[in-house]
């Protein structure tokens, strides 16, 4: 039998049904084979096609995060003398988390303030969550973790077992 190389499946395939259940003060969705682009510039300010997030992981480095499929193109526009440009795609999936009790599940096992006077939306860090290194950034709509897909299954299961009266639909 000859593997299928353009096959894909997420991480975070074995857990689908327990976070699609997920419904009470907080909701988490994976969102999968998001294309992402590590930038390595000093460049002061990149630019910002309108459908992606540049997160600054450093002082030279950046993150570019961008719809599944997108990685040719956000190569392409971030490129250039003076620039490294590694795609890093295959790296992490994307776990999004919104609701009201979003900052109380993450404060169980992370040990920044999420308050919003501190942690505004737009923002990232890098940190550790659960035991497991991830990129937080704050969204509006509440916060995305990029974690390492060797991690995503520990990191999920966590997230669900952590607060069950939270996550938990009611």
């Amino acid at each position: 039998m000859t593997a299928d190389r353009n096959f894909r499946r997420s991480p975070l395939h074995g857990l689908r049904d327990r976070l699609a259940a997920t419904g009470g003060a907080v909701t988490v969705a994976e969102t999968p084979f998001l294309a992402q682009i590590n930038v390595r510039t000093d460049a002061l300010a990149l630019a910002r096609p309108g459908d992606v997030d540049v997160l600054p992981l450093g002082p030279d480095e950046f993150l570019v995060v961008g719809p599944p499929g997108s990685e040719d193109r956000l190569i392409a526009a971030f490129d250039g003398p003076g620039v490294s440009v590694v795609d890093v795609s295959a790296q992490r999936t994307a776990l999004d988390l919104s609701g009201p009790g979003v900052r109380e599940l993450l404060a169980f096992g992370c040990s920044i303030d999420l308050h919003p006077r501190v942690f505004a939306v737009g923002d990232c860090a890098q940190t550790v969550l659960a035991h497991t290194p991830v990129v937080l950034q704050r969204r509006e709509s509440g916060f995305r973790v990029l974690v390492r897909s060797s991690f995503a299954a520990h990191l999920a299961a966590w997230i669900l077992d952590a607060s069950p009266e939270l996550t938990a639909g009611h």
